[in-house]
C-alpha cells in the first residue's frame, strides 16, 4: 500500500484518499494511533540534589542594541543577532521560526507583561484588554536569527537534532540588559541602576530618573 498525489495505492486497485477514509470509517477502522515514550539517560535525587535530570542540553546566545527616551522613558528594539543550537536541523525554516518565537515572548516577558492585583487580591491584568503582549511592531527592527549548522547531537536522537521549542525563551534576557545598559549610560556606566522586571517604560523612567539625580 502506496500513498501518492492524494490517491490510494492498493496492489492493482487505485482509490482516492477520501473514498478510502470513508471505506476505514464504515468498517470501524481505527486511523489515529497513541504512544508513550520515556527518557532515556535521566534520573534525579532531589535529597541529594544529584543526578542528570535532562537527557541533552541547547545552547544560544543573543545580542540585542536599544533605544530609550530619557523624557519619557518609552525605548524599541533597534536589533537582535541570534546564534542558536539545534543540532543537526530537520527543519531549518521551522526552527527558526521557533527561535524567533520564544525570543520574542521572553522579551515581552521581561518588558511589558506586568502582572498587578487590586486592593482584594483579584488579578487585573488578566485578559489581552488589559494584559500587555508583544506586537508585531515590537520586534527588532533588524532581527537576524542563525542556527549553528555546525552543532551535533551526541545523543541518539532523531537525526542528531535538538529540540527547540523553549530553550530561545531565555534569550530575551539580552534586551533587558541591553535595557538595563542605556539607562546606565545616564550616569556614564558609573553607577549600576536598579531596573525592574517587567522593564516598562514606567520603570525604565524610574531609573533613569533615579540615575539623574546621583548625578
Amino acid at each position: 500500500m502506496t500513498f501518492h498525489a492524494n490517491k490510494v495505492f492498493i496492489g492493482k486497485d487505485i482509490l482516492t484518499f477520501d473514498a478510502f477514509i470513508k471505506q476505514a470509517y464504515l468498517a470501524r477502522v481505527q486511523l489515529s494511533a497513541a504512544g508513550f515514550y520515556k527518557t532515556p539517560k535521566i534520573h534525579w535525587d532531589r535529597s541529594k540534589g544529584q543526578g542528570r535530570p535532562f537527557y541533552y542540553y541547547a545552547y544560544g546566545a543573543a545580542c540585542s542594541e536599544v533605544t530609550i527616551d530619557t523624557l519619557t522613558g518609552e525605548y524599541r528594539v533597534e536589533r537582535t543577532d541570534i546564534l542558536h543550537d539545534v543540532g543537526r536541523s530537520l527543519n531549518p525554516a521551522l526552527d527558526r521560526g521557533q527561535v524567533e518565537g520564544a525570543f520574542i515572548q521572553g522579551m515581552g516577558w521581561l518588558t511589558t507583561e506586568e502582572l498587578w492585583w487590586d486592593d482584594a487580591g483579584r488579578l487585573r491584568t488578566h485578559a489581552p484588554s488589559t494584559y500587555k503582549i508583544p506586537l508585531a511592531s515590537d520586534r527588532p527592527r533588524i532581527f537576524n536569527v542563525n542556527l549553528a549548522d555546525w552543532s551535533e547531537n551526541r545523543e541518539l536522537t532523531v537525526k542528531r537534532s535538538k529540540a527547540v521549542g523553549e530553550p530561545p525563551f531565555m534569550l530575551g534576557v539580552s534586551v533587558f540588559e541591553a535595557l538595563s545598559m542605556a539607562v546606565a549610560s545616564v550616569a556614564d556606566y558609573r553607577v549600576c541602576p536598579r531596573l525592574d522586571a517587567p522593564a516598562t517604560p514606567e520603570r525604565v523612567l524610574l531609573a533613569v530618573t533615579r540615575l539623574q539625580a546621583m548625578v
